[in-house]
């Protein structure tokens, strides 16, 4: 939980920059602030690379760039709450897509439904931006692709891969954002903001997740992880100002409970 609120928290901060810098100036803060952290951190030079290792930790690193990419981009016009309950629908995609259980269509109608009250509806004074919402769903695409690259690159080159993960994702990422920040990014007054959005949403949670990982069930893990959205629409709310309608939090709850579930059921079957 404490790994959710500063994800959160930190999330609803970096939303505060996308005027000085931009959605991909703040992109580009986290990914840089937190690779250099983790590089201080696990020191992959300790390691021998070789050229065959470029492909499977470039793929996994471009993947991680671009989801973080998208995401900002998706919280510059629609609340970050819907914005993470739209883009867990990749991960929910993969569980249910290596499910063979019946039980497991329940959560595929729970995650459909919670969508379909998301979607823009003609003439509704409370739709959503559609531009957003596709930027969320394109997230939640490389969440799915995140989760298979990095499922790999972990089994083959344990912690390393992802201080070089995060490596591949700055380079991607950081020629967008000066090409959009410009020389806003080197304003000391943002980059101390950015290295504060990096602490917050990337250094402690990644901290916190691992602790949790080691003492907790990887069931309960999952299961508290769905939470994300409500503690998202929270911290929106308490930061932002945002402010959810009745249709949009009965959406997000929908997408939870598919969540939740489906993490239940896979934890039951491997049991």
């Amino acid at each position: 939980m404490g790994s959710l609120v500063s994800l959160c928290v930190g999330t609803s901060f970096a939303k505060s920059l996308f005027p000085a810098v931009g959605a991909e100036g703040t992109t580009t803060y986290r990914l840089v602030f937190s690779m250099l952290m983790l590089m201080a951190f696990w020191r992959p030079w300790r390691r021998r690379w070789q050229w065959a290792d470029a492909l499977p930790l470039g793929l996994y690193g471009v993947t991680l760039g671009v989801m973080n990419l998208l995401f900002y981009s998706a919280i510059k016009t629609i609340p970050f709450g819907l914005a993470i309950a739209i883009e867990f629908t990749g991960p929910l995609a993969v569980a249910l897509w290596t499910s063979k259980k019946v039980s497991d269509w329940l959560w595929i109608a729970l995650a459909v439904l919670g969508l379909g009250l998301i979607l823009p509806l003609p003439g509704s004074g409370t739709a959503l931006d559609p531009v957003g919402m596709a930027y969320a769903l394109g997230a939640g695409v490389c969440w799915a692709l995140y989760i298979i690259f990095g499922q790999r690159v972990a089994l083959r080159y344990g912690a390393f891969a992802t201080p070089m993960g995060m490596l591949a994702a700055a380079i991607v990422v950081t020629p967008i954002g000066l090409a959009q920040a410009g020389g806003a990014l080197f304003d000391t007054q943002w980059l101390a903001a950015g290295l504060g959005v990096a602490l917050l949403s990337s250094a402690i949670p990644y901290t916190l997740e691992m602790y949790a990982l080691n003492h907790l069930p990887k069931r309960t893990f999952s299961i508290l992880l769905s939470l994300e959205p409500a503690v998202g629409a929270m911290a929106g709310w308490l930061v932002l100002g945002e402010k959810l309608t009745f249709q949009q939090e009965l959406a997000m709850l929908f997408i939870m409970a598919a969540s939740m579930g489906s993490a239940w059921s896979a934890g039951r079957s491997r049991d």
